[in-house]
């Protein structure tokens, strides 16, 4: 691939909109080293392939030799951003911070050369500068700008609330632009107008507006809304190749051409041809093969999908199965499969147990409250595609 076609993928692939179109490529096409600037909230300890959809566009900047600057809002993740979401967040400890950052690092590095980013965290001036700066930031828009934001404006017709410091996330989320310099900011639709108040704090500080990326919001397994921690319906960056194999293979069928072009390298042409030749279910685990090869190498993802045959075509069970660690034996079953990570609620696990997804040793617990008695050893079925052995 040529210079320019880098540069065309990325004005072009897996991306809704560029804010001065014209004048990025111009930079692009230079020889100066760009300040391209992706925020992340340590809200949960795990990225997930929504996340990745930002962190492989941020892969395609520094394969051109730019300066990819990652910033952990740990000071803004206590506070929650509000874009896209119809109630407020739960306001995070520092500790719940502190524990979630942690991992975030490790798991960029699956996409991105973090040795080469520049790691920033907005704790180090939000903390520094306080409540004056706070109150200057507060001057620079108005209660109606900021509640014209759609979120906002839904939560009002439906007598939701709306926190003050939600109120100001999008003026933090521009400072940081301002802090660390941004030409270039990426982030999902979702994310538009806190990346364009970026631009107006810049103009206010004697900074020249950074560019715009706006990116696709990837749709979770449901198929529905898009993918978060939140609403269980993720794919993380982290998980056990199995899991992932699996996770995959759950999505609906409509979505697989999206899942191609948003989370693999494949070409558009080829995943049309795919799409037309292909057997939906062949072409389903052809994604989930690519996407598990990415985050775990091809003899990982050749065992995965072995393992997915054995399961779903075989109705065999795995030889191997991840351990779960169930330090009290005599457990409600509603507790085993929240703490097995595959539901991120327990509320969520009633559901999944009333449903029928919860066997132990091939039998069916339909009660949630039910309590145990597991011993080392127990095959646990939880969902369609996760299994494990009691350790």
């Amino acid at each position: 691939m040529t210079r320019e076609e880098k540069i065309q993928r990325i004005l072009a692939r897996n991306v809704v909109e560029v804010t001065e179109k014209a004048h990025l490529e111009k930079l692009l096409q230079g020889t100066r080293k760009l300040r391209v600037k992706f925020g992340v909230d340590p809200t949960s300890p795990d990225l997930h392939l929504g996340h990745a959809v930002a962190l492989r566009k941020l892969a395609e900047f520094q394969e051109l030799g730019h300066k990819v600057i990652l910033l952990i809002g740990d000071f803004t993740a206590r506070i929650g951003d509000p874009s896209g979401r119809a109630e407020t967040r739960k306001m995070l400890s520092e500790r719940e911070v502190r524990i979630n950052m942690r991992h975030y690092l490790a798991q960029a590095a699956k996409l991105i050369d973090v040795k080469k980013a520049e790691v920033v965290y907005n704790s180090s001036w939000f903390l520094r500068e306080g409540t004056e700066k706070i109150l200057e930031l507060a001057a620079l828009a108005s209660v109606q700008q900021m509640l014209h934001r759609d979120e906002f404006r839904k939560r009002m017709r439906e007598e939701r609330e709306i926190s003050l410091l939600e109120i100001f996330y999008p003026l933090f989320q521009a400072y940081d632009s301002v802090k660390v310099r941004a030409q270039v900011e990426i982030g999902g639709t979702d994310q538009t107008f806190n990346l364009l108040m970026g631009r107006k704090l810049q103009r206010h500080f004697g900074m020249e507006p950074q560019d715009i990326l706006t990116l696709p919001l990837l749709e979770g397994l449901d198929g529905k809304r898009k993918m978060s921690k939140s609403y269980g319906n993720f794919i993380g960056i982290d998980e056990k190749p199995d899991a992932m194999f699996g996770k995959v293979m759950s999505i609906p069928d409509e979505l697989v051409p999206r899942y191609f072009l948003l989370c693999t390298d494949l070409g558009e042409e080829e995943i049309r041809e795919y799409t037309k030749s292909l057997h939906p279910k062949e072409l389903k685990e052809k994604l989930a093969f690519a996407i598990v090869k990415i985050y775990h190498g091809e003899e990982e993802a050749l065992r995965a999908k072995e393992q997915f045959t054995l399961l779903f075509t075989k109705k065999e069970m795995p030889a191997q199965l991840p351990p779960l660690k169930v330090h009290n034996k005599h457990i409600a079953a509603e507790d085993v499969v929240l703490l097995s990570g595959v539901v991120s609620s327990k509320s969520a696990a009633r559901r999944l147990i009333t449903q029928g997804g919860f066997r132990v040793n091939g039998i069916q617990k339909s009660n949630p409250a039910e309590i145990l008695t597991l011993k080392r050893g127990d095959a646990l079925k939880i969902g369609k595609h996760h299994f494990f052995r009691v350790q």
